[in-house]
């Protein structure tokens, strides 16, 4: 279930779907998604289906991962970007060859030790993990050109707005557990942003503090 030809199935229904960005479906294709999950799911890594990875969290449904990243890099090159919830990793594999350096912050360590170590296999050299509170982001790493969450906070954090580049684009589900939106907020000036709903998602959401 880890043939090409599975590969291949997935990014077709992908592209299905919407998805245009023919760079973000080859670097999809090429990356093992099977490697991110438990070896008694591997079966089923190239569903378009979101997957359990332990401690309450997912791995995220592929539509979204491919959609979150084609809206993230549809305005030109990214140099600097954050990933707020490291997770599996599988999101952070998907952007790291497309942007300059990707700084990934994550609250529960032992997820954030699995995701380094895939990482490193699949030789991911301009990727920075940081066990933290996600929804502070990572201040000392700021400005960045794209910030990407992979969880869902009841509102916009206003540190993640506040560590944008002007011009940068945040790519951010918002919401309760039952009504979420995938938000897109791009900061115009030092004081302006805009705000886009891109669709209804369903992530896990956005917890403070951290776990060891």
């Amino acid at each position: 279930m880890t043939s090409q030809r599975t590969r291949d199935r997935l990014i077709n229904r992908l592209r299905e779907q919407g998805i245009k960005s023919e760079t973000v479906l080859d670097v999809m294709r090429q990356t093992p998604r099977h490697i991110f999950i438990d070896e008694a799911l591997s079966h089923r890594a190239y569903e378009d289906t979101a997957l359990p990875i332990g401690y309450n969290q997912t791995i995220s449904q592929p539509f979204i991962v491919a959609r979150m990243t084609e809206t993230l890099l549809e305005a030109g090159p990214l140099k600097r970007v954050l990933e707020v919830g490291t997770g599996s990793g599988y999101q952070t594999s998907i952007l790291a060859p497309l942007v300059g350096e990707l700084y990934s912050v994550e609250r529960i360590r032992p997820l954030q030790e699995k995701a380094r170590n895939r990482l490193k296999l699949l030789g991911l050299n301009n990727t920075h993990l940081k066990h933290t509170d996600g929804g502070m982001g990572w201040p000392a790493k700021a400005p960045f050109d794209g910030i990407l969450a992979a969880c869902a906070p009841e509102e916009v954090p206003e540190e993640l707005k506040q560590q944008l580049a002007v011009g940068g684009r945040l790519i951010i589900p918002v919401g309760g557990s039952e009504n979420q939106e995938l938000k897109l907020v791009v900061r115009e000036s030092e004081t302006e942003y805009t705000t886009q709903v891109l669709e209804c998602v369903k992530f896990v959401p956005l917890l403070s503090g951290t776990v060891r």
